[in-house]
């Protein structure tokens, strides 16, 4: 484990492997690197080619969490994490971590490509929007001390899993480890919760993105995934598409791997 030190002073924490031009990975909600080893495989499988940084987010794991949270510190980490490689990298952001991705590369010209899987960009009626005060709920039920609330409340509204469907969820492995980060969870909302209201996306959000950008969904996942990933690519300047074949959000490493390999490289 390496760190970097973000403006505010927070060490965030990460593991880099491989050698050539450098790519950082942006995971999502809950996704930290003692609690889902799939972006480490993906790491693994794109060090072939680069360098690839895999870090947990700020509140997680390794890394500090320096109060108060505001989406610019976020940012801040991501560019850190860009100095330490060189001043130049190429960014990989996994759902609400693609936004975090195309924030930073908005305000980043040291950014030079990114590619993002499946954004949870909710644009039209596919499926409920969350909540207007989402971001605020969260807040509330982990000062409240119900992590575990917060935790059922992201599944239902931003992931869209029934409640009734939830009731063992206390009962799974990796529970232990969601609490952990509970209260993160709500950092993303700051990323998100804006465009998941079912409306179109912003013209002006990533209107100084102009690197090339991929945006990929899984060919098995819900349909609103795949009308987030259009309006994403009408608003940005230099987008591609790609859709793989038998995948949903949970992606299999050796699925997406070569395919931004392929992006990165070219």
């Amino acid at each position: 484990m390496k760190t970097v030190t973000s403006k505010d002073g927070t060490k965030i924490a990460f593991d880099k492997t491989g050698a050539g031009p450098a790519v950082i990975i942006v995971n999502g909600a809950l996704q930290y690197r003692a609690f889902d080893p799939t972006m480490a495989q993906i790491a693994d499988m794109l060090s072939k080619h680069f360098t690839v940084y895999n870090y947990d987010r700020r509140g997680r794991g390794d890394s500090g969490d320096t109060q108060p949270f505001a989406k610019e510190r976020e940012i801040e980490d991501l560019q850190a994490l860009v100095e330490d490689a060189g001043g130049k990298a190429m960014v990989l952001g996994f759902s609400s971590g693609s936004a975090v991705a195309l924030d930073a590369a908005a305000v980043t010209p040291s950014i030079t490509k990114v590619a993002v899987y499946e954004p949870p960009f909710i644009v039209d009626d596919g499926r409920p929007g969350v909540a207007p005060d989402y971001v605020a709920q969260l807040n509330k039920l982990v000062a409240d001390g119900k992590r575990g609330d917060a935790v059922k409340y992201f599944m239902t509204q931003a992931v869209g899993i029934p409640a009734e469907y939830l009731g063992g969820m206390d009962q799974d492995p990796s529970w232990d480890g969601m609490l952990k980060v509970a209260h993160t969870i709500a950092y993303d909302g700051a990323f998100v919760a804006d465009v998941m209201q079912g409306k179109p996306l912003p013209t002006d959000r990533w209107a100084n993105v102009t690197v090339p950008t991929l945006v990929i969904e899984g060919g098995a996942s819900e349909a609103w995934f795949h009308s987030g990933g259009d309006a994403l690519a009408k608003v940005l300047k230099n987008a591609t598409r790609e859709n793989l074949e038998g995948q949903n959000h949970q992606v299999a490493p050796e699925s997406i791997a070569p395919v931004v390999e392929e992006y990165f490289k070219g």
